[in-house]
């Protein structure tokens, strides 16, 4: 695992375009079906709007793409904001682009510019993370190791996630699986093997910076 998906769970934003008021929504999802919930959801709080435009993308490989004009010009406005959600190499997101018209036409390339730019602005306000499998990792050691273990800790750039401070410290890291390995050893060479290692269960965590994040908006 390792792709790409928006950082908070859902998020909106919107703007006027020659007195047309667009509304871009979007939400991490986990299937089909809860795609279509949130498109049926947006759908239901804006009856009043001329058209719902939207597009979803779910999958690891992106398997799942699906996108819907809402009545606009055919090629105007569903694949447009699809293309955005592609461009950005995100997946496992819907996208509903709202408008109001506001009585003035836009034309063909108006409207996809308009469209694109509902999805884009969405997309900007939840942010975008890499989607990993990584675990957790709990290493206790004494306190006598703990300034030359911070200071590995900043070199490898390390995020200790938490810290508890008993008769002993316990510091807790976030690490991708696939680096766990090496984490480990690394960890076992500094305190010469004496530090309690113990791994706790796999989890699905964002990644930012080389940092894991646990998902938030839950």
């Amino acid at each position: 695992m390792g792709y790409f998906t928006i950082k908070e769970k859902r998020a909106e934003d919107r703007f006027v375009e020659r007195k047309s008021e667009f509304i871009g929504y979007i939400k991490r999802v986990e299937s089909e079906d809860e795609a279509k919930e949130f498109v049926n959801e947006i759908r239901n709080m804006h009856k009043q709007a001329t058209h719902n435009v939207y597009a979803y993308v779910v999958g690891e490989n992106m398997g799942i793409q699906r996108y819907s004009d809402d009545g606009e010009p055919q090629g105007t406005a569903g694949i447009p904001v699809l293309e955005v959600i592609k461009k950005n190499n995100i997946t496992d997101c819907a996208v509903v682009v709202t408008r109001y018209f506001g009585g003035i036409l836009l034309g063909k390339g108006g409207l996809v510019r308009a469209y694109s730019k509902g999805a884009a602005v969405a997309i900007n306000k939840a942010g975008i993370v890499e989607k990993v499998q990584g675990i957790p990792v709990e290493v206790t050691i004494d306190y006598d190791m703990l300034g030359k273990f911070q200071y590995v800790c900043q070199q490898n750039e390390w995020y200790m996630e938490d810290t508890i401070y008993e008769d002993i410290v316990k510091l807790l890291f976030f690490h991708e699986v696939s680096d766990k390995e090496n984490f480990e050893n690394k960890i076992i060479d500094v305190t010469q093997g004496k530090a309690i290692i113990e791994e706790k269960d796999e989890e699905i965590f964002f990644k930012m910076n080389n940092r894991l994040f646990r998902k938030s908006g839950e």
